[in-house]
């Protein structure tokens, strides 16, 4: 059997008899992590409450009511009790259990959803303890906090980084399986820093994929893993120092997992084991804990009508204030387009959407009109059938622009899997259907990743991922990498 069989959401652990060095090393790391989950809380406490004291110093600045200014020992018990809120939301949410979520959307998702969450409880206290902070202090706060919260995380990340490129409170770890779950538990743990677990090396017995890599999902394909040549033995095990041994695959023959069981005794390593349903059965989420070896699985959401009609209606203001907005530029864009090249500015092109409908999706032409309508798309600005205008315009995604259109029509949202042709639609596994389940969009974690140089149904991870963590704040923060993390310049 091939270690790249996939699969698995929970994770057991069995520790092996491990040296007393190795020991000394294991509950090192393990008193460096719950130092650092204890210092997260304190700098989320401390940046929540000043945030909302620095949103009451705007709002004494700036005099917007005619209310009195308040006292500032009111201020100092309203931030104490934002902070203090924020901290029991992010530590009900899971924010300190260490395990990081794909292109660390969630954590953005949380720091614009507790502060919301936290001003709610604001306004109860305000009624209760007769406190007489301003709605314009509080509506400062909801912007206020969440850029200093995530900009708190930011630091906080780096200075994980850091002190992991010291060698401190860092767990080296091979991972038998080079399959999808095995590139999944590679992403999860080099984008959980908390967790402080390194993967070294992939193990498989697979003679084809020996000497590649796994890279991680991400914005860029900056960090790789190599695939070592299986079976597993403790002098490979040994020579890459590693402390934790994960085995990706529940469907392991016996015979293979008692060897793999053996050198990780004789190596003196933790072994963790994966057990359970496939992956793609799974909602894969952030909510991991590789510091206790358990991967535990999220409930799958339930679609509310409070999250549609949210939804749709930040669809319709935006797209509308969006077309009117950029109207000149659409303009400039479909002058040019028709200057460089004979035919149409406009591409229209029927796109598979919710439930399977066909739609007229809307682009700006970035081709020659001579080029086949339904075919797969350029990967690369050297294809020759992309114009000159065109290599800008895809560069810089100013040809999705008309696509605003399909929003305010309702046949496409701002976030959202993309929708793809027909021809591709027909071909797809009952894995790649549940993309169908969902109204398409615009942006979405894919087009974030480097991945999206390839095809989408190739990479069904980032939309899968999407579907099973979808919610109002998720949106609001794919939205905001979308403007300020993903800016790229793909060839």
């Amino acid at each position: 059997m091939s270690a790249s069989e996939s699969a698995t959401p929970r994770l057991y652990s069995k520790t092996a008899s491990a040296s007393q060095e190795d020991q000394v090393r294991s509950d090192s790391a393990q008193l460096f992590r719950r130092v650092l989950a204890g210092a997260e809380r304190a700098a989320d406490f401390l940046t929540s409450s000043a945030g909302m004291l620095a949103s009451y110093a705007l709002d004494c600045s700036l005099h917007v009511t005619n209310q009195s200014i308040y006292p500032l020992r009111e201020a100092v018990v309203a931030s104490s009790l934002i902070g203090l809120c924020s901290v029991l939301f992010l530590q009900w949410n899971g924010a300190y259990r260490g395990g990081g979520s794909l292109l660390h959307i969630h954590e953005t998702e949380r720091a614009l959803r507790i502060p919301a969450l936290s001003m709610l409880l604001l306004l109860a206290f305000r009624l209760f303890l007769d406190l007489r902070i301003s709605y314009t202090a509080i509506l400062i706060a909801l912007i206020v906090i969440p850029v200093l919260v995530i900009q708190q995380k930011l630091m906080f990340l780096s200075i994980i980084r850091s002190l992991h490129g010291m060698g401190v409170g860092i767990d080296r770890a091979i991972v038998y399986g080079a399959g999808d779950a095995g590139k999944r538990i590679v992403s999860a743990l080099l984008q959980s820093l908390r967790l402080g677990i390194l993967p070294v090396g992939v193990i498989d017995d697979h003679p084809a994929i020996i000497g590649n890599a796994i890279l991680e999902m991400g914005y860029r394909r900056g960090r790789s893993v190599p695939v070592l040549h299986g079976p597993i033995t403790s002098e490979i095990l040994k020579s890459h120092q590693c402390s934790v041994l994960i085995l990706a695959l529940p469907n392991l023959s016996s015979d293979k997992q008692a060897a793999a069981v053996c050198a990780a005794r004789q190596a003196g390593v933790r072994i963790a084991f994966l057990s359970g349903l496939e992956v793609q059965e799974q909602s894969w989420t952030q909510s991991i804990d590789l510091d206790g070896f358990s991967l535990t699985p999220k409930v799958e959401p339930f679609l509310t009508w409070h999250y549609a009609i949210a939804k749709r209606a930040v669809d319709l203001v935006v797209s509308t204030f969006l077309l009117a907005l950029i109207s000149p530029l659409l303009l400039l864009i479909a002058i040019l387009i028709k200057l460089d090249s004979p035919g149409p500015a406009l591409f229209i092109q029927k796109r598979v959407g919710r439930n399977g409908e066909l739609f007229n999706i809307y682009k700006f032409r970035s081709m020659y009109a001579n080029a086949p309508r339904y075919d797969f798309s350029p990967t690369t600005s050297r294809d020759f059938r992309i114009t000159r205008i065109g290599k800008f315009i895809r560069k810089t995604s100013l040809d999705e622009l008309p696509q605003l259109m399909n929003v305010f029509l309702g046949n496409m949202s701002l976030v959202g899997p993309r929708p793809e042709m027909p021809f591709i639609v027909q071909e797809y596994t009952n894995e790649h259907r549940q993309r169908l389940e969902m109204t398409p969009g615009i942006t979405g974690l894919w087009q974030l990743s480097a991945d999206r140089a390839f095809p989408i149904h190739e990479n069904i991870q980032y939309d899968l991922y999407y579907i099973r963590n979808r919610g109002f704040f998720l949106d609001i923060a794919i939205l905001i990498h979308t403007l300020f993390f993903a800016i790229r310049r793909d060839a």
